[in-house]
């Protein structure tokens, strides 16, 4: 028979003795999905680059606005609120990957990240853009939102 105890413990009587044992946090399920599309992009990699790794770049087709905090973490603003980031991984030219933080810019357990990669197809001769979103929306809603994202994008590059 399990008895509440406080301090987060739990105690036990097991025949004649007592026991006690600390609470032990219990992952929960992540209702997070992980959503791969790969778009092409009429226009080449140096070009299109500083428009997923740079503050100024994101700002013209991903969100409201961005800035770069003095600790190098970026303040991505979306319908006026602040959720920041940091560069996790960056092969220049290739590849960047933002992983999202909480409200005081400290990192999560299961965060949020989201990935853009360059790649080149000789078959097509063409520059294809993969997006990975790790998050909690559903993939119907990542569907639409990249689609849409990556739209404005081509607007910006003419592509």
């Amino acid at each position: 028979m399990l008895f509440s105890c406080p301090r987060g413990h739990y105690s036990t009587v097991v025949g004649s003795g007592a026991y006690s044992f600390p609470v032990m946090a219990v992952p929960v399920a992540s209702t997070k999905r992980r959503f791969e599309m790969e778009y092409p992009i009429n226009a080449s990699p140096k070009l299109l680059f500083p428009y997923l790794a740079s503050a100024s770049g994101l700002a013209q087709w991903f969100c409201d606005d961005v800035r770069l905090d003095p600790d190098h973490r970026l303040n991505m603003v979306w319908d006026k609120q602040n959720h920041y980031a940091e560069i996790a991984l960056q092969r220049p030219g290739r590849s960047i990957r933002y992983v999202f933080l909480d409200e005081k810019k400290q990192p999560l357990l299961d965060a949020n990240f989201l990935d853009f990669s360059l790649e080149y197809s000789k078959i097509t001769d063409g520059v294809f853009l993969r997006v990975t979103d790790y998050s909690d929306h559903s993939a119907q809603e990542q569907q639409e939102l990249w689609d849409g994202l990556v739209g404005k994008l081509r607007d910006q590059v003419g592509g």
